[in-house]
């Protein structure tokens, strides 16, 4: 079997929603692929009478004692799957898709990209290969043995052991988070330290794609390392944003120039929501459920007593330092973004943002901030693919199966977000932030097309446009097509043969 159908299989099942190899005949019977692959791969053919649908597939091999009712089992499927060696499976991914990204310019110009580090849970059980077991708290955070002793009892009661791999991503969006693409990932045991290994990935992104395309990248806290962050600019120009550690001295230096600072009132920048209200051209019936229904948690939220003073934030401030070199391990001017909580009880919270580029003139400060908010909003993305996408429905136990599962649906994550940046977003821009089965349901409406391919080239029409493709043809090639279309349907009739003889 050749490797471009393995790809194609694997990325028809997980755009249909399904992950386990049995289902496989159901997505080459129901789905496109078989239209794309043209009738020497296999095609189908109705009975005259019956109205019966048989598919015919030649396969890959001289070995059919039946008729073939897909391409290639679902067994040897899975077996391909199972022998591909997991480290040269994420090196493709890592390296050519980045590159065939880039070759079709899917790129923001910006070169805005998130390096991040997310847990992939899994059942408890020991089979699970590299999988590990750690201590979680009740909100999916690992929890050491030393802050466990720390915890109050009913914390500390919720916590639980959980057998998980950790996932290292390196992800490309823009500022209106039109989109988001998953350009570099690592699947490794959840005990691994992840900042070695989002370093090894950029290092690889730019050397198989290019330095021109990481502009700027925005961290957490797990990466941390002057040494690398230092790298990162001098050697391949990307400016890093990262949050510190209370504990670092860079931060306590730049915590005793608080009294010299000038802060400013920060704002948070409003957020379009994702679906327009439905209210005004909804049902009269609908619109009064809604109003109904809007009163109810408005008065839930009336009787509700207010939070405590200590929990109540009545301002937040922000403000900048320019040209910071307070940190050893990392021997570049930098910048530091200190921002201050403020609660009504009087007490303040501190945190800061460091960053390898200088501060603008005006506004500089609540300008990073605004741009770190992005880091934090691909939690919601996590969401959406484990949730709505079965990231970690797994079906088998086996490293290289769950790693096939895992770069297939990003990948196919991937090409659905690009199509619809290219082909849909300027109409309906909301798309690409909505889960899968939203997208698929605004989609099937206008997803009847007609392909026609050629090699390895194809090409999709409407009905209407294939009706006036074939009207504007030359006298020569409608005969052509009419010749070739009548061949078709004489050699589809000899097809028409139960899978297995009698």
């Amino acid at each position: 079997m050749p490797t471009w159908f393995y790809l194609a299989s694997n990325l028809s099942m997980r755009l249909h929603g399904v992950h386990s190899f049995h289902a496989y005949p159901y997505v080459v019977r129901c789905g496109g692929m078989l239209n794309v692959f043209g009738p020497t791969v296999a095609h189908k053919a109705t009975h005259p009478d019956t109205g019966d649908v048989t598919l015919s597939c030649a396969g890959f091999n001289a070995k059919n004692d039946y008729q073939r009712q897909t391409p290639c089992d679902q067994d040897f499927l899975r077996k391909f799957a199972k022998d591909t060696d997991a480290e040269l499976l994420t090196r493709w991914f890592n390296r050519d898709v980045p590159r065939l990204l880039k070759q079709h310019h899917a790129f923001d110009r910006e070169g805005l990209f998130i390096g991040d580090a997310s847990y992939v849970f899994v059942p408890d059980n020991a089979k699970y290969e590299r999988a590990v077991r750690l201590l979680f708290d009740a909100h999916g955070h690992p929890v050491e043995a030393d802050a466990l002793a720390r915890m109050a009892p009913a914390a500390a009661a919720k916590c639980a052991f959980r057998r998980c791999y950790k996932l290292v991503s390196l992800l490309h969006t823009d500022r209106q988070r039109r989109f988001c693409l998953r350009v570099a990932m690592r699947l490794v045991p959840g005990n691994e330290n992840e900042c070695p290994i989002l370093y090894d990935l950029v290092d690889q992104f730019v050397a198989d794609v290019g330095a021109d395309v990481i502009k700027r990248l925005l961290l957490d806290r797990g990466f941390l390392d002057g040494g690398k962050i230092a790298r990162c600019k001098r050697t391949h120009g990307i400016d890093i944003l990262i949050p510190l550690r209370k504990n670092m001295d860079v931060y306590q230096d730049a915590l005793g120039l608080l009294p010299e600072l000038r802060f400013r009132e920060y704002t948070a920048p409003t957020r379009e929501p994702v679906d327009a209200p439905r209210l005004p051209q909804a049902p009269a019936r609908v619109r009064t459920r809604e109003r109904a229904r809007q009163q109810t948690v408005a008065a839930a939220k009336h009787e509700r007593p207010p939070p405590p003073p200590a929990e109540t934030r009545v301002r937040t401030e922000v403000a900048g330092l320019d040209g910071f070199r307070s940190w050893s391990s990392c021997p570049l001017p930098l910048a530091v973004i200190v921002n201050r909580d403020v609660y009504a009880d009087g007490h303040e919270d501190v945190w800061m943002l460091v960053d390898t580029k200088p501060l603008a003139a005006d506004a500089g400060a609540a300008a990073r901030r605004d741009e770190y908010a992005l880091r934090t909003e691909i939690e919601e993305g996590h969401r959406q693919l484990k949730c709505f996408w079965d990231l970690a429905r797994f079906t088998s136990r086996a490293f290289s199966l769950v790693l096939n599962q895992l770069v297939f649906v990003l990948l196919a994550f991937n090409l659905l977000q690009l199509f619809l940046r290219t082909e849909v977003t300027a109409d309906r821009p909301e798309l690409p932030r909505r889960s899968r089965p939203r997208q698929l349901e605004r989609l099937f409406s206008s997803a009847a097309v007609i392909l026609i391919y050629c090699d390895t080239r194809f090409a999709t029409l409407t009905p209407l446009e294939y009706t006036e493709l074939l009207l504007t043809l030359s006298d020569a090639a409608r005969h052509k097509i009419l010749e070739k279309t009548r061949r078709l349907r004489r050699e589809l009739v000899t097809e028409l043969r139960p899978a297995r003889a009698p």
